[in-house]
């Protein structure tokens, strides 16, 4: 999934009927195969899967480098060479959920000003340090990378597409999420309230409240964000498709 993909914003006045869009996905995956065979020489990519919610006349595709990079990201993952069928699999869930938010995100106007940019873009530097972070130093991120043939400019577009999709599910759900006071009452009863007379020391109420707030809230939206991307791929028009199993 490229930084261009995420930037269009084509909308097909007439859906393609399904058999069409097939013969579509099949003829992008043999330039794929081809362009793959010119500027390789050792082992070509192949296209795994492609997604569509209807909404684009041209599916997104997902490679298997996508997912080998998507693996090689997640800091507390040990990297298998060759990955098993298993990982590669959890891989491409994540890479399908990720392309229909994004595909929904496509639909929303975009601001495109100054400091819209350079918000956007200062998002994506702290996704970066974050990232970093998370590796433990930059040294251990770029040996990820250089083990899996990820480049720095092939990183950014990924975090560009994590970042619109983080942005997204704050205008659909986390702006709205609230922990009403019953819940947090309710959720420090079930952590504290057995251990309030038996002499340990627990925090109160009000110690406990915004940490509760935020257990509860998160909970929330990590509920409303699995049902959203479930509804997305039964919703009409959605489409994937696997080219090629892992």
């Amino acid at each position: 999934m490229s930084s261009e993909q995420s930037k269009q914003n084509v909308v097909s006045k007439r859906p393609l009927s399904r058999g069409l869009r097939r013969l579509m996905v099949a003829a992008l995956l043999l330039l794929t195969a081809h362009c793959s065979l010119l500027t390789a020489e050792t082992i070509a990519d192949k296209t795994v899967a492609s997604v569509t919610n209807g909404a684009r006349a041209t599916p997104d595709l997902i490679t298997y480098s996508d997912l080998v990079w998507q693996l090689a990201l997640e800091p507390e993952r040990a990297l298998a060479d060759p990955p098993s069928s298993k990982d590669l699999n959890e891989a491409l869930k994540t890479l399908e959920d990720q392309l229909l938010i994004v595909q929904e995100a496509r639909k929303l106007p975009i601001a495109e000003t100054a400091e819209g940019r350079k918000d956007f873009e200062k998002a994506v530097t702290d996704m970066l340090n974050d990232l970093v972070r998370r590796f433990g130093s930059r040294e251990r991120l770029q040996e990820r990378m250089n083990h899996v043939g990820l480049t720095s400019e092939q990183l950014d577009a990924i975090l560009r597409d994590r970042v619109t999709i983080e942005r997204y599910l704050d205008f659909r759900f986390r702006a709205f999420a609230i922990a009403t006071p019953k819940e947090i009452s309710d959720r420090y009863q079930k952590l504290y309230g057995a251990a309030r007379n038996s002499g340990k020391i627990v925090p109160t109420l009000d110690e406990a409240r915004d940490r509760l707030e935020e257990e509860v809230k998160n909970e929330k939206i990590a509920v409303e964000i699995d049902n959203f991307v479930d509804s997305l791929r039964d919703q009409p028009g959605t489409e994937i498709v696997v080219l090629n199993p892992v």
